[in-house]
This record gives structure tokens, sequence and C-alpha cells, in this order.
């Protein structure tokens, strides 16, 4: 291209007191160029020139110059001058697509897997401030951020060579130490730091023991009601998923629903959606059966940190000497759910086999956010955390009992429970428990039908309600308006 000198009168925006002479002045000449003003292969005049003209210092021309030159828009010749770039970095980022005469399809044919077809879309997220009564979220404004934030800004200056490569598949080493410690204090979990796998979340380590154990057509039960979202990921390996009844005890050992069972899931510490805990009875007798049909059990200990009553109850993980059960439990309800670290605790033997799938998939979990995690967990804070968090939601669970006592009488009786965030409403004969959802949330309040959890008629319509994350006056004005619901 041939280059040649610009006439180059300039017309230079107003300023504004708080942009520097330089930036601006780089502003406006990028502006020049981007409109067309200033072409590609112009000649710029001289820097002594230019600050000359416009009252500057040339050291303020020369650091514009040199802004615009790191960038691509002008380029410097020795003996010659400067000029225009005849590329501009704007264009290389810009993908010319040539026309098309033919105009492509309204409905493309695409081959969609059976499976794919049943999955309904995610709901938009919802970034709004939590309202009476959000199940499965903790109160995330009294989560201690600025420590969490002095903790990530000490790894980002410390970070080292060896945490920017990565980590092992299953996890950052030493933060599968802290776990261990964690669960074999607190949990009762029998496990050592090696068989500590570090997940993006529970829903993830459901789908690794689903890749690593079950084969098309096997059988897996699971609880009804129950969390859909375990049985969604084991008809998406192509088991047959059973749906088996839970009581007061946990889940029914029923041996015909049982029988061929290649896996179990259950939510032991506290029953999802109902709330119970399973007795030690049942959990023994769980394990016996496992131990008898060659199956493997999947404990979700989703949000059982958080305990109101009750002597603790081991894992039943801890109960088990034969190997035989998947532990997982998540920081994204304790803490705060855009942290997306999990973990599973499972048998020795098969730790090479899910390493080997988390490898395939993803490489392994973000290893700066697990550095951090390490921290927060080895120097107390996530200790004291607990600990707060468990005094004021105790307090708003009995708030919220009190509440419902005096307001909802006759209408919603609040199930007791000992452990996690959100209880269950069971609602007087007559009323139906989607309309009521339905209605409450028309009054800007949050509560799910069981009818979501369930495979089959339930006994009793109820409501599932969350406590945690919202204040003592949100949760007396989600009572208030629930009361209008039913009133009307």
């Amino acid at each position: 291209m041939t280059k040649r000198t610009s006439v180059f009168d300039l017309v230079l925006p107003p300023r504004d007191s708080a942009t520097p002479a330089s930036r601006w002045f780089y502003e406006a000449i990028r502006a020049e160029i981007l409109a067309g003003r200033l072409r590609p292969g112009a000649r710029l005049p001289a820097t002594r020139d230019l600050a000359s003209r416009y009252t500057l210092s040339r050291g303020t021309i020369v650091s514009a110059f040199d802004q615009l030159t790191a960038e691509g828009y002008i380029e410097g010749s020795v003996g010659s001058g400067t000029y225009v770039n005849p590329v501009l970095p704007d264009e290389l980022l810009e993908a010319h697509v040539e026309s098309c005469t033919r105009p492509a399809p309204e409905n493309p044919k695409r081959r969609i897997a059976p499976f794919a077809k049943t999955l309904e879309p995610p709901r938009p997220f919802d970034g709004r401030r939590p309202r009476a009564f959000r199940t499965d979220l903790p109160a995330v404004d009294l989560f201690p951020i600025a420590q969490w934030a002095q903790l990530t800004a000490r790894r980002q200056r410390r970070a080292t060579v060896s945490l920017l490569l990565g980590c092992d598949a299953i996890g950052y080493a030493p933060l599968r130490s802290a776990i261990a410690d964690y669960l074999t204090t607190s949990r009762g979990v029998r496990c050592t730091a090696e068989q500590v796998v570090i997940v993006s979340g529970v829903q993830e380590a459901l789908d690794l023991a689903a890749r690593v154990l079950l084969q098309r057509g096997d059988r897996v039960c699971v609880e009804d009601p129950g969390y859909g979202g375990a049985a969604t990921i084991f008809r998406s390996s192509g088991a047959k998923v059973v749906p088996v009844p839970v009581d007061d005890e946990g889940i029914e050992l029923r041996p015909r629903l049982l029988k061929g069972a290649r896996l179990v899931y259950v939510t032991p510490a506290h029953q999802f959606p109902l709330g119970s805990t399973m007795s030690l009875c049942r959990r023994l007798e769980l394990l016996e059966w496992a131990r008898e049909a060659g199956a493997m059990i999947f404990e979700d200990d989703y949000d059982s940190e958080y305990r109101y009553s009750g002597k603790p109850v081991p894992a039943l993980q801890g109960l088990d000497p034969n190997g035989i059960v998947l532990f997982a439990g998540t920081f994204s309800k304790v803490m705060f759910p855009s942290l997306r670290l999990a973990y599973l605790v499972v048998p020795p033997d098969l730790v090479p086999r899910f390493a080997a799938s988390i490898s395939l998939i993803r490489r392994h979990a973000p290893a700066f956010d697990q550095a951090v995690l390490c921290d927060f967990l080895n120097e107390g804070h996530f200790a004291r955390h607990l600990r707060r968090m468990r005094q004021i939601y105790g307090e708003r669970l009995t708030h919220l009992m009190e509440t419902a006592r005096k307001q909802l009488s006759g209408f919603l009786e609040l199930s007791p429970i000992e452990a996690g965030l959100q209880t269950v409403g069971w609602l007087a004969p007559g009323f139906d428990p989607d309309a009521v959802a339905a209605a409450a949330a028309k009054r800007d309040v949050d509560v799910m039908s069981l009818t979501c959890f369930s495979r089959r008629p339930l006994k009793r319509a109820g409501l599932q309600l969350g406590f945690a994350a919202v204040d003592e006056s949100e949760i007396t004005r989600g009572v208030r308006e629930l009361a209008s619901v039913f009133a009307s």
C-alpha cells in the first residue's frame, strides 16, 4: 500500500479533567483511525509538530504513540516517519463471512438423542436477593467474604509454578487431606486423603458414579419422594430407575423393588425433601442388604453440617466395613453457591477408575480455588463459619415454626426437623399444593410443591419451605403472605 502524508487537522474532543492528557490524545487518534478519517497508510505528523499544535508536551504525544503502536494501530519506520497500520487490529477480530445466495433452512434436520429430548431447559438464573422461602440456599450475605478475599489475595501473591500448572485429577492434595480430617472428625467418615475426590458438585459426583459403576439396563433405586437430579443422571446412563418409598426411618427396604439393584441413592442425614433422618437400625439393614446383594450405595450428605437438635448420627459410610458406600458432600450449600467445589469419598480400589474418568472429562477442578478453600479450612475459618451459621439458622427455624403456628394454624403444619436448610409444611385437606405454590409466587413468596419430587401420589399434600437464606423479617413477611393465600 502506498504511504502518503495526511492533511492532519485533528479536532480534539473536550478533555475531561480526570483523564490524563496522553490517554485523551490516544483515544482521539484511535477514534480518527477507526472512523476512517485517518486511512490505512496515512503518514502522521512528527511528535514535535503535534505537541506544538495542540499545546501538549512532546512526552505526552510520545506516550500516546507508544500505546497506539503497541496495540497495532500505527507503525514507525526509522528515517521515514509514523504511519497508520495498513491492517488494523480490530479487523483481525472480525470474521468476514461471504454472503450465501441460498438462505439457511429455518428448521434444520438434526438427530437428537432420545434422552436429550426428555430434558427441560434449565430455569433462568435468578440473581435477585433471596426471598421467603427459597430452598437449598445458605445465607450468602453472612459469608465472611472479606476473609475469603484476603486468602485469595495472599494465594495470588504467593502463587507457585506448581499451582499454576494444575493438580492431580482427583484434586489438590493438601485440600483432600484437610477434607479427610474434617470428615473423620465431624461426620464420622472413615477415609484417608487418597480416597477423597474433588468434584464441582454432587451432580458431577453422581455422573462419575454412573460412568464407573453402571451399565445400560442396570437397576438403580432412588428415594421417592426424592432428588430428581439424581434420577435424571442415572437415566442418562441408560439405567432403569426404580423409585422406592420412604417413611420416617428413611428408604423402605422392599425386596421386590430392591431386587437386582446395582446402586441405591439415599440422603440419610436429612432426607430430601421430607427432612427426616434415617434411623441407625435402617442404616445397618441397608448396609447388610447391599453387602449380600453385591450393590453399591451412594450417600448424598448435601446439607447435614447444620444440625439443630437430636444426637448426631454417624455417616452411613462410617458404618460400612465392606467398602460399598460412596459418600458425597458439597461446600456450595455451606459457603456460597458459586463455589463449585465438592467431594466424593470412594473405596480405595475404585480411586484409579474415578481418576481416569475425571481426567477424560475435565482434567481436574480449578487448582487455585482449591488452594484458597484449603487455607479456609486449615486456618479455622470454615469451622467458625459453621458454628455461627448453625446458631443463626437454628434461630430462623425457631422463628418460622413459631410464626407459622400463630398465623397458619389449620392451614399448614410444619414438620419438625433436626438438620438442613429447609423443612416441609403439610397442607390441610382440600388444598392443592401446586395451586398454593402458584398463588404464593404472585405474592413474591417461593415455596415448592412436594409433587415436584414424587413419582407417585403422596399420602399428604405438602410444600417445601427454606428458612436459612432469609432473615426473620422476611420470614415474617412470607408467613403473612401465605396466610393471605390460604384466606383467599
